[in-house]
């Protein structure tokens, strides 16, 4: 029996199908339908204009005018909250908001059609048919937008993968729909339910395997937010439950409790009152602009180096038998297994449950691989693993699973969440070091990419 199956039926998960839709697509979907609606007004207002006269014309400078306008148009509503799901699946069509940012929006157009003297490549009959045509468009798929997404939540198609609820029965169960799209942009999420029983020491022991099921669908699913629903009052718990997850590098909020919610209407609030207990070592926007640096630089230091490793490779080959690049499970970003490439500097290949750390001198060593490890060419082929997404440029060094394992659970009380332990020196692990710097690492954040 897994794991989870053994925590839903021992202390009563509480199961929900999260639909195949994931709500984290609305606002990246909604946008690009908003574009499709005035690209295709701009073709129609200027096919239709041209047809009418009996001229010809040129799709290219329509396709330009429908490009502009939509990048106006949606750099304006978006910043409003406009195509958050939770302004989504309000009934209200917001007519006025759409006229008005669609004509000042055509205003500018024509201010920016004037300074270029556009006249000759784009008609004013085709932009006055398009002015007309676009709100009509983005009205009509407002509207449809919001019966199609009411309709998703009614039969449970639409929720947020990427999210979980921890919390105690009575207090998750307070929460509405409304509730959950005002916390976490979702009208439902994957919930975990705390243990009910009285006993205190009974209580903590299934409250901590509950806890480790979600830590191990956290990891799993990539999971970026979690959310506590505890009465605020339960301090204890509270700071049990912050214990426990405080190795996983996501956000940790806590949710209003049925008291806070019962002075407020949380639909009604574009952002509901939460505690943040925890902080993500980076942001969505942080993450993309770590990406982009990372692919960029390792593809530009592999190329430059692409000489040396190829001379590296050759020297392997005719140094020792065995195979030119060493491979290793390690752990990644919240605890992700991949495979480590490495130039092998050893006789040995060890991957499994029991690895010896090297040490000065070791005659494990091969004669190239000295070289290799002191001038740190060996490190090379991991450009290769930064490229895939597995490692980042810049964060704690992974080592084997084996190690990382045992010193998490050494280091977890005092705070540390991962360690970069290793240096170019390769100096062996130890207990002592490990403590030391577990002591002085509470505000290390693991950034692996």
């Amino acid at each position: 029996m897994s794991v989870q199956s053994g925590i839903r039926d021992e202390v009563g998960e509480l199961e929900y199908s999260i639909g195949r839709l994931s709500s984290e697509v609305i606002p990246t979907i909604l946008p690009a339908l908003d574009v499709l609606m005035i690209l295709l007004s701009c073709l129609a207002g200027g096919i239709g204009y041209h047809l009418l006269i009996d001229s010809t014309f040129e799709i290219l400078p329509l396709c330009a005018v429908g490009s502009l306008a939509s990048f106006i148009y949606i750099l304006r509503m978006n910043g409003s909250g406009y195509y958050e799901l939770q302004e989504s699946m309000k009934p209200r069509v917001e007519l006025r908001e759409i006229l008005i940012c669609w004509f000042t929006t055509g205003l500018l157009l024509a201010l920016i059609a004037f300074l270029l003297k556009t006249s000759a490549a784009y008609s004013r009959g085709a932009f006055v048919m398009f002015y007309i045509f676009a709100p009509m468009a983005l009205l009509g798929a407002r509207k449809a937008t919001k019966t199609v997404l009411a309709q998703a939540v009614a039969r449970g198609a639409l929720g947020r993968r990427n999210a979980i609820l921890i919390g105690d029965l009575s207090e998750m169960a307070g929460l509405q729909r409304g509730d959950l799209i005002a916390l976490c942009g979702a009208p439902e999420i994957r919930r975990f339910t705390l243990s009910r029983e009285d006993d205190e020491s009974l209580r903590l022991s299934k409250d901590a395997r509950v806890i480790g099921a979600a830590a191990s669908f956290v990891r799993h699913h990539n999971c970026r937010q979690v959310l506590i629903a505890l009465p605020w009052s339960d301090t204890g718990r509270i700071e049990f439950i912050r214990d426990q997850i405080k190795t996983l590098p996501v956000a940790v909020r806590l949710v209003s409790d049925k008291s806070i919610r019962s002075l407020s209407d949380l639909a009604a609030l574009k952002s509901a009152p939460t505690i943040e207990l925890q902080r993500a070592p980076l942001s969505e926007g942080q993450r993309l602009v770590k990406r982009i640096t990372d692919v960029v630089l390792a593809s530009f230091v592999l190329i430059f180096f692409l000489p040396i490793m190829a001379l590296t490779c050759i020297a392997i080959k005719l140094d020792s038998p065995g195979p030119v690049i060493f491979r290793q499970i390690r752990k990644g970003f919240n605890g992700k297994h991949f495979a480590i490439l490495k130039f092998r500097t050893m006789t040995v290949q060890e991957n499994g449950p029991n690895i010896v750390q090297a040490t000065r001198d070791d005659s494990r060593v091969t004669t190239i691989g000295g070289l290799l490890r002191s001038s740190s060419i060996d490190e090379l082929p991991q450009l290769w693993n930064v490229l895939k997404g597995d490692m980042s440029l810049v964060g704690p060094r992974p080592h084997a699973c084996v190690h990382d394992n045992y010193f998490e659970t050494v280091l977890r009380d005092s705070g540390s969440t991962h360690l970069s332990v290793g240096s170019s020196k390769r100096n062996s692990l130890n207990n002592s070091l490990l403590a030391a710097r577990g002591s002085c690492s509470n505000s290390h954040l693991p950034i692996y990419n």
